[in-house]
């Protein structure tokens, strides 16, 4: 009998985390069952489709007994054997579900946020103790586990990365195009894709991207994402309005890079760095800040470069190399593209999850 498996997600954003657990439902199909937000921006990747799903209210901590009990009743009914769980606010509410059911399936927790503190209090003792394996995004994020969680509690950890779609390409035409209707035209145009919030970085990229103009450099950033914060983008587009095009939220995140002559990921420790492989896959050559994640998906001056974290003076140097050596920008991105197929493909990394959540 197949293993049947709950993908658990009550985050109510919409990003890197959500999508690759979407993902990962629809790839483990029939055996699958996905537990969601009610309100969340995930849901509307699930109606009025035939994956399947149910719903819980993400609440506060003095009822999530209640939605405990529920999700309970949804594992013994659908004779769930493994909970794999991405955001780690839902390893609570996995633990007690995990304990009130008939069933005690195992619990998997994919790791996709850093940790910076040790967790050997009581409460977090009984939540490790219960949990039955950890699968960290990065080598980075399995030694931080390995540091902060206690040996004799510490669950079974591997490391297994986040996978990325190959895209559909689009037409040098219909770039062409796409770049007129947004304004880009000729431009020397710069990416950045995901929520938008000061920690993801837009503003150094606009400022760089600003240097690049003031020094007679005719170039653009298109700014792709859903506001976090308004506070935040107002100031952004007040103050460089000259120099950006805000696209808002889009499910045609590789499409829009494809407009790009460069994506950047400029977040001050990003975690993984999806958005790269994204890019990568596209044919799109990639910047980042040289810290977390980004080292494990970048080799520097082969297929991407790194600038310093949140320096957006080094960030403009880099994107002068790659806008006056169009050749050098094209090896890059060729060279990653490359690497993202080898390394990175969703296919291969669902594989993978597949193969640990069997074999568990």
């Amino acid at each position: 009998m197949a293993t049947k498996i709950c993908e658990l997600c009550l985050s109510p954003d919409l990003g890197g985390l959500e999508l690759y657990m979407m993902r990962a439902s629809r790839y483990l199909g029939d055996t699958c069952i996905s537990v969601i937000n009610e309100k969340g921006k995930l849901k509307g990747y699930y109606e009025n489709t035939s994956y399947r799903y149910a719903t819980l209210k993400r609440r506060n901590v003095l009822l999530s007994w209640l939605n405990a009990r529920h999700f309970a009743r949804i594992i013994d009914d659908e004779e769930i054997d493994i909970i794999h769980l991405h955001w780690t606010k839902d390893l609570p509410l996995a633990i007690m579900a995990k304990l009130l059911s008939k069933r005690r399936p195992k619990v998997v927790q994919s790791r996709h946020m850093t940790m910076t503190r040790f967790k050997d209090d009581f409460y977090h003792r009984f939540l490790y103790k219960n949990l039955d394996m950890m699968l960290a995004v990065t080598h980075q994020v399995k030694s931080q586990i390995e540091k902060f969680i206690p040996f004799d509690i510490r669950p079974k950890t591997e490391v297994l990365y986040i996978g990325a779609e190959q895209p559909a390409l689009i037409s040098s035409e219909e770039r062409v195009e796409r770049r007129r209707q947004l304004g880009l035209n000729d431009s020397f145009t710069v990416g950045i894709v995901g929520r938008i919030e000061e920690p993801k970085g837009q503003h150094i990229l606009l400022e760089a991207v600003k240097s690049l103009h003031q020094n007679g450099i005719d170039a653009k950033a298109m700014i792709v994402g859903h506001a976090m914060d308004d506070g935040y983008l107002q100031k952004l587009q007040n103050d460089y309005a000259d120099v950006a095009v805000f696209t808002g939220f889009t499910r045609e995140a590789q499409t829009m890079m494809q407009l790009c002559d460069v994506i950047v990921l400029a977040t001050e420790n990003e975690t993984f760095g999806l958005v790269l492989i994204e890019a990568m896959m596209c044919g799109v050559c990639v910047v980042a800040s040289a810290s977390g994640g980004p080292l494990e998906i970048i080799d520097d001056h082969v297929n991407g470069l790194f600038f310093k974290t949140f320096d957006s003076s080094d960030l403009a140097d880099k994107l002068i190399l790659l806008y006056r050596d169009s050749t050098f920008r094209q090896v890059f991105a060729e060279a990653g593209r490359i690497k993202a197929l080898e390394v990175f493909e969703s296919e291969k990394q669902f594989e993978q999850l597949q193969k640990v959540l069997e074999n568990l």
